[in-house]
């Protein structure tokens, strides 16, 4: 039977690749990257270079396309929905006509495969419909969240308190109750700037050469991180970062 690798590779740094996922990509026969358009062509840089450091030499590497999304819908829900089910069909596609039944093939998945990746859930999904089949396995990886936490030397909780992993859109609706301490990640809308009180752990491309860092009272460095930001997605043509905000102590 098909074996598949859900590979996390870090959050952007080579050398946040562990030694389960070295070991896994050099067991790959065929590799799957989707195509996020010439904006990210970037990430696919990396991936390949990872595949070129620790693989095979008889390995292939094959390309579909990412369908693409709304990012701003009325029905988030049922957007992200019918993405996935889209993105599920690229990469069934992708298995059956490139991976034979006794290979390995291999998605590497920026940060930790759970977290905040759909690759699972689109694999589970391609196997719900009974079409193709095949085994699989998830290697964690170092998170974006972990690497931010390192990169500015703080912890995520505070002893003996929970913290929260959230979005900017659930942000933006108000802080979370029975937390002090969130990690929020995919805000388009920085919605941090509704907390001028709070302290801010920021970071966007952690890991990479592109690394932008800030801390400090969000009413003292949040304008400067909205500037930093918007001349860093402008540059790039996409951003991923990534904060902790952190409520004072009482």
């Amino acid at each position: 039977m098909r074996k598949i690798y859900v590979i996390g590779i870090g959050a952007g740094d080579p050398d946040h690749l562990t030694l389960q996922a070295a070991k896994a990509i050099g067991r790959t026969n065929v590799f799957f990257l989707l195509d996020k358009g010439e904006t990210k062509q970037s990430l696919i840089d990396l991936r390949e270079r990872i595949i070129r450091a620790y693989s095979h030499p008889h390995k292939r590497i094959v390309e579909g396309r990412d369908p693409d999304r709304d990012r701003t819908p009325a029905d988030y829900t049922g957007t992200i929905a019918d993405w996935r089910t889209r993105r599920s069909q690229v990469i069934e596609d992708l298995i059956s006509q490139h991976l034979k039944d006794d290979e390995t093939g291999s998605f590497l998945v920026w940060g930790d495969p759970s977290l905040y990746d759909s690759t699972i859930a689109i694999l589970e999904e391609i196997l719900d419909r009974g079409e193709t089949t095949f085994a699989y396995e998830v290697i964690p990886g170092i998170s974006s969240v972990s690497a931010l936490a390192a990169k500015h030397r703080v912890g995520l909780n505070r002893v003996g308190q929970p913290f929260q992993i959230t979005t900017g859109r659930r942000l933006a609706e108000g802080w979370p109750e029975g937390v002090d301490d969130v990690v929020v990640m995919l805000d388009a809308q920085q919605a941090f700037t509704k907390y001028p009180d709070a302290d801010i752990f920021w970071g966007a491309y952690v890991g990479t050469e592109d690394e932008l860092l800030a801390s400090g009272r969000i009413a003292d460095v949040g304008d400067e991180i909205v500037r930093t930001r918007s001349e860093a997605r402008d540059r790039h043509g996409w951003i991923m970062d990534t904060y902790l905000l952190r409520r004072p102590a009482e």
